[in-house]
């Protein structure tokens, strides 16, 4: 079953950890736009598809790829 939870501030907290511009703001991981708030940015994936942007989808895909990954952690872990 595909999960619709919402992208949180954590989601894209942890999306652009390793990025260099969090003093100058949050990049967008699928548009590499530049916003001065995570509120900003927060707004941006949610209405993305009214800019002419997929970043919402983007989002959610990365976010059921980490829960992919995290029960496969889990599963492992019970197994050990």
């Amino acid at each position: 079953a595909r999960s619709e939870a919402s992208i949180t501030v954590q989601d894209i907290l942890t999306a652009s950890q390793l990025q260099l511009v969090s003093q100058h703001g949050y990049q967008c991981m699928s548009c590499c736009r530049i916003f001065p708030t995570i509120w900003s940015i927060r707004t941006h994936i949610k209405h993305s598809s009214q800019e002419g942007y997929s970043c919402k989808v983007y989002y959610h895909k990365l976010k059921n790829l980490w829960e992919k990954e995290l029960k496969k952690q889990e599963a492992a872990a019970r197994t050990v």
